[in-house]
């Protein structure tokens, strides 16, 4: 992913950085279930995905974004609005129930989304968030973090 700016240097957008990774590691094995028509593998790595995100989300949601929309206040609500969609995708195999039977072309149609959007985010929010944030907003979205916990560990923390 994006290395250019230097924003991973800041540990928060470096775990938000790492967690995309993740995501995107297991869209690609979603991608694979998919072409073998394993629905269940598929919702099992739905459920994974939605495990990653959830806490991820938070810490864009209630830390970074709100930090961010006064100057970008239209690219922010799309980017919170794709998030919906692609979790109102990810909700269908919360349950462990299988899915009805176009769900999985709605999931690929939801993880092509959340490709695009995670290189908006690595291309333009972090970027954005490191040229225009200050002190106060960093420990925000710090805060966010502390509170939303996360499903990677932290060298160092345990967490």
């Amino acid at each position: 992913m994006c290395e250019y700016c230097g924003c991973q240097a800041l540990e928060t957008i470096d775990e938000l950085t790492q967690e995309h990774e993740e995501v995107v590691r297991l869209i690609s094995l979603l991608r694979s279930a998919h072409r073998d028509g394993a629905v269940i593998r598929m919702a099992e790595l739905a459920r994974e995905i939605s495990r990653v995100l959830g806490p991820h989300t938070r810490v864009e949601e209630r830390g970074l974004f709100p930090a961010l929309a006064g100057e970008f206040p239209e690219r922010i609500a799309a980017l919170e609005t794709e998030h919906r969609r692609i979790e109102a995708v990810l909700a269908e195999a919360a349950h462990g129930a299988l899915p009805e039977p176009g769900w999985p072309d709605r999931l690929i149609d939801a993880m092509d989304l959340l490709r695009d959007h995670i290189l908006k985010e690595q291309d333009g929010v972090f970027p954005a968030a490191l040229a225009t944030l200050g002190t106060e907003e960093w420990e925000a979205v710090e805060a966010a973090r502390k509170e939303a916990g996360g499903t990677l560990s932290r060298p160092g923390t345990g967490r």
